[in-house]
């Protein structure tokens, strides 16, 4: 103790803020829960959700696989609307659809899902892994990675530690594979009849809004640097 006090009695006051700023805060920052580490909390995914899988991707796109695997080239940004992560988990965890979901459950029995689960407080959870096809986004299943963000209702938004731990999640990503799009859930439509789109059901549409434009607006900025490409304007007939 004596030492750090003469140590920084004879720092100038700026030089003590510097070594706070940069040394400490990054120091204890680095354990903050959810932004630098990503916690394992696997859904089933036994033979029968394999099964199911290997269907989905026969059926819908054509692609006939003896493993459910796929090459990520784009990430789609969700919400769950559930207010905890227990029960965002749970909608994800078994490998049927419920009977809830009379939506889409005419399309495939297999459960939805995504490969991570982001709570409120930014801690990230894999729930499969990223090479494995989730079911979480018409059309692009094939060759996306998908991120669930707890929450996204006027009473439960998504908050700012979720923002955070969004960005580095995709920079922990886009690091790792070789990603072209970063999008929203709501955007992709625009992706019909482009290079990635595989849907061979023209009626077979839901309509989205997460995770909310502003929410995508603030991801985008804080990953320009991996100059993703711009999402489709248009539809090409």
């Amino acid at each position: 103790m004596k030492v750090t006090k003469l140590i920084f009695k004879d720092l100038g006051s700026a030089v003590v803020i510097a070594f706070i700023l940069i040394i400490v805060i990054p120091v204890l920052c680095s354990g903050c829960k959810g932004t630098k580490r990503i916690v394992e909390k696997p859904i089933v995914f036994d033979e029968q959700r394999s099964q199911l899988t290997l269907e989905y991707m026969a059926e819908r796109y054509g692609i006939k696989k003896d493993t459910p695997t796929i090459e990520p080239r784009m990430i789609v940004l969700h919400w769950t609307v559930y207010p905890t992560l227990e029960e965002s988990f749970e909608a994800f965890r078994s490998s049927t659809l419920p009977n809830y979901r009379s939506d889409i459950e005419g399309v495939s029995g297999l459960n939805v899902s995504s490969h991570f689960l982001v709570d409120r407080d930014g801690t990230i959870y894999r729930l499969m892994p990223e090479t494995t096809m989730a079911r979480h986004v018409i059309g692009l299943n094939h060759c996306s990675i998908g991120i669930e963000n707890v929450g996204g209702t006027d009473k439960n938004p998504l908050t700012a530690l979720q923002l955070q731990a969004n960005i580095w999640l995709i920079n922990y990503l886009a690091k790792k594979y070789s990603i072209e799009y970063l999008i929203g859930h709501y955007e992709y439509t625009k992706f019909e009849q482009q290079e990635f789109w595989l849907e061979k059901n023209d009626s077979y549409r839901t309509e989205k809004e997460d995770p909310g434009e502003s929410f995508m607006k603030n991801v985008r900025d804080a990953t320009k640097k991996f100059n993703f490409k711009p999402v489709p304007e248009n539809k090409i007939l």
